[in-house]
């Protein structure tokens, strides 16, 4: 780890102007902003993430949970994962969004971890991580990716590109993605609502820029939309093992019925996606059909349809599958 200052946020805007020192809010960031630190850290003591200075935003008041107006849930950047997991609002009206929390890291992560932190959550691609490997085109562009043809069983199937295949490891950004959440930045342009399907984007042929934030900009809160009384959800997670484990695949559902028919339906995948992958694909077979698992195995198939399987990850298209189908059972079911 290189040597760095910490300087205490007192304000918003103080964050801003340091933050606008960065030169870039991607990889590389000379300023880097700090909450939780259960990411971050970790990659500064492996030296991926070399900042020159960090901003402590936890003086901030950006850690509540509120109910708007119009019915829909205000989510401050630093809420804690475990805080967020167990609110009231959120069990009662959003379980997709606690199960996900609640199957991430361990309690002693999510008692840290923040909203806003779990957003920015790094991948945990082998070859990003260890500096040993000098081909990473997320780390260092145009470097390579030594992932295609090296130890890629837990990389992406979706989303991929010849210059990168690592997975997006959140599960809240899963289920957010579900709920349509939408994320408020501001910065020196001001304030943005920036859709949670607009935030993330692919690699293409530039790994190393995850998201749309510019330097200076913070995230503030996060808006999930009100949900009706017929709107049923339900976070499914497959991994190696039970607890503190990445998904090898993932979904999170939210469906509104009406009576034993799909009115409306979200997908969202964890685990395979080069992003929190949202499969308006399997959501098109779902809207307006019975909630019968022949219709569940369709729409799985159409959300996997576009998957590309390197050498040792083949097996998380079938296992998405699974997921999805398992996912659309469990959340229709007269128990759920």
């Amino acid at each position: 780890m290189i040597d760095f200052s910490l300087t205490r946020a007192g304000s918003t805007e103080q964050a801003i102007r340091l933050g606008a020192n960065a030169k870039t809010a991607q990889q590389g960031a000379l300023v880097r902003f700090i909450a939780g630190g259960t990411t971050l850290v970790d990659l500064m003591k492996l030296d991926v993430e070399q900042p020159r200075q960090v901003v402590d935003i936890n003086g901030l008041a950006l850690a509540d949970v509120v109910r708007n107006p119009d019915g829909s849930l205000r989510i401050g950047a630093l809420v804690r994962n475990a805080d967020l997991a167990h609110n009231p609002e959120v069990l009662r009206s959003y379980p997709v969004l606690s199960l996900a929390l609640l199957s991430g890291a361990s309690g002693q992560l999510r008692n840290m971890a923040t909203t806003s932190g779990n957003l920015l959550q790094r991948t945990r691609c082998t070859y990003f991580r260890d500096t040993a490997f000098p081909a990473c085109n997320k780390r260092e562009p145009g470097s390579g990716c030594a992932a295609i043809e090296g130890n890629n069983r837990i990389n992406a199937v979706l989303g991929t590109s010849e210059h990168c295949i690592a997975t997006h490891p959140s599960d809240m950004a899963v289920a957010m993605t579900a709920l349509e959440a939408r994320i408020h930045v501001v910065g020196l342009k001001g304030e943005r609502d920036i859709a949670i399907a607009d935030f993330y984007r692919v690699p293409g042929t530039t790994p190393n820029i995850e998201n749309v934030l510019e330097p200076g900009d913070l995230i503030t809160y996060v808006t999930l939309p009100a949900t009706t009384p017929a709107t049923r959800s339900h976070y499914l997670k497959l991994r190696d093992r039970a607890s503190y484990e990445f998904a090898l695949a993932s979904a999170a559902v939210v469906v509104e019925l009406d009576g034993k028919r799909i009115r409306k339906a979200r997908i969202a995948l964890g685990g395979v996606g080069t992003k929190p992958w949202r499969s308006e694909e399997a959501e098109r077979v779902l809207e307006g059909k019975p909630a019968e698992e022949a219709h569940f195995k369709t729409a799985a198939e159409a959300a996997m349809r576009a998957a590309k399987p390197y050498r040792e990850n083949g097996f998380k298209i079938e296992l998405a599958r699974r997921c999805i189908v398992r996912a659309l059972t469990t959340v229709t079911s007269e128990q759920a």
